[in-house]
């Protein structure tokens, strides 16, 4: 027997793969020559040295593509040598004419582009205007002042203010309804306050260049086009043309996320395999790209990643929030408990006995953990004085320098500092020792306020991991495919929610607030996304991946792949390769438990027995038992753990005060509700749900008890622990309840939340059933009665007696002796794997069934 599964080793791929170079010049390098050639022209027909031209590039990646191309150029035109003219991006180019300044720093209040810097500043334009109350749009309004931060660069640095004093106007007339007056408030600080900000930019307006030649990009740039304008006949345009012959097309569609990654991969490692080096990784899903990284890396290959990822998904930046958000006092267990286990001055031999009683005590919240408990202690001595030295309101330097000592004293800094990305998250937040400095003029900020400061930032940064010498894959977003010479074009992501044909433009914005403030149309943005595709469909070689299917609903492909499947409806073959493995299905477990001695016995540990002896074995021999929530959502037993606490309470109260009023039972039995929440810890919120059904299982309930108590039973004693021992083995449990009968005798009653043809079931397969039988057996009389009592919440209580129960008792016991001592003899405990009893269980994953042979 043989099965099929996916290959994770590619035969074709091994760390050291190197890709031979190909003799065939690419056609990207024809368009460079192009444009080179242009360049030449333009350069000799303005009489300017080349030396003396600037040409602005759209991005930084192509300054080194472009001088190559300009040697190459040269070559061909038989010059020995030639001297370069300066390729440059607009921010290389500023920093370099800056240079001489020490470089631009933006003065205080003018936007940074740095959300550490510019969310204090965004919160106290907010408090200046009369808006202090609405400090939460401080976020908003910082990306507002982002987006016409790249319009506003582009003006003039003596126009600036009178062209945001004439859009300001504009603006108030376009937005005049009361209904947008937040809205029309934040537009307009945003505004003002990209106006009046100086920028890295503002030196190229006075630059000397005698000749200012642009490269056009997929997207017009407000700044090339004022450039252009300020330097009038000096300025000229050139543009890098496309391939002009279509590469050769996959398409791929694949069922999920995981199936797409891994497709994606495959076509990486079958390109390389081919020979196609570079490969160019197109990242139009965030997630799916390092997913896609992750597989590549670990088989080897050399990967150039030019876009990172956000500093708030590092481990550091999330070490830092587990820090934050553990330090409230009305922190959850789970919060100070997932800190704490990555805090490295908090040793296991402190925290696992916390955990453990901590878990098994249930609470929720941090601040109900008793002080003097032995198994804390040692823990609460260390931790307290750390969470309460952050529970303060502070300024902001005094808030970074008291993080700065939590992290050193929990033991996180170390490791932060050496890791490359968690000195990143450091810089950010401004963490180093002088850094704070920058944010010297700052309100006092509460810890959810600097808590949201903190995670602003974290999510506004980024991450790019340094660059090896030489790669074999460069991962990059499809607008900077222009002019990179890839052999192959991977591009997943290609589904109508990745790869809109007609892309939502970010920010807040209305089409005719766009058009008003000179930002990118959707109409723009689509132009140039549809550029930047015809133009990864030049590429040599290109695969395009979608999945049909995310989150349990059906996906189409994007519009634009849409089109190609209209000319070539073909897909390509799977890239994954296949390899045939012999089956090994696992046997069953067969265990031995004699080494394991059964001394005490509950209810429900000899029902696993009697269902399945493996599990037995696996959760109360070996004790594996799984690890209580501490936020889990409270579900059906919470309420039934809840209506035996109050039905408890109520019949203790009517012992003591005893009445027949239905209004006074219906008042006690809402008072031991009421207490019995308490005593359980619920939360009102999270249980209503099952608080709206309490009306009817209360009248059900008092029905029912005003007939029971008619028979003549009165109540004895609820929840009452009992164990008693059978030779070797001592029995032991909780009986919900226990009555005395007319006679003397005693009903033993057992409370069920469950539907009724469940506990019919129960009293009708007599000999299947556990609980009653055992519960009998810790009272110990042979005048003695048992039944269950269905608590309804949609029918009204009802009785099941469980007639013969002192015969079943009896007959329980004999078994249960008789199957512990056959464990102590060796006997086996087999795995059965049959009927309900496997539907829910915590074992299944140790027997193993789904690979059984």
């Amino acid at each position: 027997m043989s099965v099929i599964v996916s290959n994770s080793e590619s035969p074709f791929l091994s760390p050291t793969l190197t890709a031979p170079e190909l003799s065939a010049t690419h056609p990207v390098e024809d368009c460079w020559a192009e444009a080179m050639r242009s360049l030449s022209l333009i350069i000799d027909a303005s009489g300017v040295h080349p030396s003396r031209t600037v040409v602005l590039l759209p991005y930084a990646q192509l300054m080194l593509q472009a001088r190559q191309a300009w040697s190459v150029h040269a070559l061909r035109a038989g010059a020995a040598s030639a001297f370069v003219p300066r390729f440059e991006t607009s921010m290389n180019w500023a920093a370099s004419l800056s240079a001489d300044q020490s470089g631009f720093v933006p003065a205080a209040g003018d936007i940074a582009q740095d959300a550490a810097l510019d969310l204090p500043t965004a919160a106290g334009l907010l408090q200046q205007a009369g808006l202090g109350a609405y400090q939460h749009l401080a976020g908003r309004l910082a990306e507002a002042a982002w987006s016409l931060s790249r319009v506003a660069a582009a003006q003039h640095p003596d126009q600036r203010m009178r062209w945001g004093q004439q859009l300001s106007e504009q603006l108030g007339q376009s937005m005049a309804s009361s209904v947008l007056a937040l809205e029309l408030a934040v537009a307009s600080i945003a505004l003002v306050w990209a106006a009046s900000s100086a920028y890295a930019t503002d030196c190229l307006f006075e630059a000397e260049v005698d000749l200012l030649v642009l490269l056009e990009g997929f997207q017009t740039e407000a700044l090339s086009e004022s450039l252009k304008l300020h330097f009038g006949e000096r300025a000229q345009s050139i543009k890098l043309g496309a391939p002009e012959h279509a590469g050769q097309l996959g398409l791929h569609a694949a069922g999920d996320m995981e199936d797409e990654a891994q497709r994606a991969a495959a076509c990486v490692i079958a390109h390389l395999a081919e020979g196609r080096n570079p490969v160019a990784l197109i990242a139009q899903d965030r997630v799916l790209t390092r997913r896609i990284r992750a597989m590549l890396a670990e088989r080897g290959v050399v990967l150039r990643d030019e876009t990172g990822w956000k500093l708030s998904t590092t481990r550091s930046a999330a070490g830092v929030m587990n820090l934050l958000r553990a330090a409230p006092w009305d922190a959850s267990s789970d919060a100070v408990l997932e800190w704490l286990k990555n805090a490295p001055a908090f040793s296991a031999d402190v925290l696992e006995p916390a955990e453990v009683w901590l878990r098994k005590a249930g609470l929720r919240l941090w601040r109900e953990l008793p002080l003097q408990q032995e198994e804390l202690a040692p823990l609460l001595a260390q931790l307290e004085p750390l969470r309460k030295s952050l529970q303060a309101p502070r300024p902001l330097p005094a808030w970074l320098r008291s993080l700065r000592g939590a992290l050193q004293t929990s033991g996180q800094w170390m490791p932060m500092l050496v890791d490359v990305a968690g000195a990143a998250v450091m810089e950010s937040i401004r963490l180093f020792e002088g850094d704070d400095a920058l944010v010297e003029d700052s309100p006092r900020l509460s810890l959810a306020e600097f808590t949201s400061w903190v995670n602003q930032a974290l999510e506004a940064g980024s991450y790019t991991p340094g660059h090896p010498a030489q790669s074999q894959v460069t991962i990059l977003p499809l607008s900077q495919l222009l002019g990179r010479p890839m052999q192959a074009v991977v591009m997943p992501g290609c589904d109508e929610i990745r790869l809109q044909a007609s892309p939502e433009p970010p920010g807040g914005w209305t089409p005719a607030q766009r058009l008003l403030l000179g930002l990118p149309s959707r109409d723009e943005l689509a132009t140039a996304q549809r550029s930047a595709w015809q133009y990864a469909l030049c590429m040599p070689h290109i695969d395009l991946l979608w999945r049909t299917s995310e989150a349990g609903e059906s996906l189409t492909p994007s519009a634009l792949v849409q089109l190609l499947l209209l000319r070539s409806p073909a897909f390509a073959p799977d890239p994954r390769s296949e390899r045939r493995l012999p089956a090994q299905p696992t046997l069953r477990p067969l265990p031995r438990g004699q080494d394991l001695p059964v001394s005490r016995l509950s209810a429900s540990a000899y029902e696993d027995l009697r269902r399945c002896p493996y599990r037995f074995f696996a959760l109360r021999q070996l004790g594996l038992q799984a690890s209580d929530e501490l936020e889990g959502e409270l579900g059906k037993r919470d309420f039934g753990n809840w209506l035996h606490t109050l039905l408890n309470f109520f019949h203790i109260d009517l012992q003591l005060a005893p009445t027949q009023d239905l209004t006074l039972r219906i008042h006690m039995i809402d008072q031991a509700a009421d207490k019995a929440m308490r005593e359980l810890r619920l939360s009102q919120s999270e249980f209503l749900p099952f608080a709206a059904s309490w009306p009817r299982v209360r009248q059900g309930y008092l029905e029912w008890l005003a007939e029971h108590e008619a028979s003549g039973a009165v109540f004895d004693e609820g929840e009452v622990w009992r164990d008693v021992a059978y030779g070797a083995v001592t029995l032991f449990g909780k009986i919900d309840r226990i009555d005395r009968m007319p006679d003397g005798s005693r009903l033993l009653m057992d409370y069920k939340t469950e539907p009724r043809s469940t506990t019919a079931q129960r009293i009708k397969d007599c000999r299947e059933d556990t609980q009653l039988p055992f519960y009998a057996a810790l009272l110990e009389q042979d005048t003695l009665a048992a039944a269950y009592v269905n608590l309804g919440e949609k029918e009204a209580s009802r009785s099941y007696p469980q007639p013969g129960i002192v015969e079943l008792r009896d007959e329980m016991i004999e078994s249960l002796l008789s199957d512990i001592q056959r464990i102590q003899n060796g006997a086996v405990l087999p795995a059965l794997g049959e009927g309900k009893a496997c539907a829910y269980c915590n074992a299944r994953g140790l027997c193993r069934k789904d690979f059984w042979q």
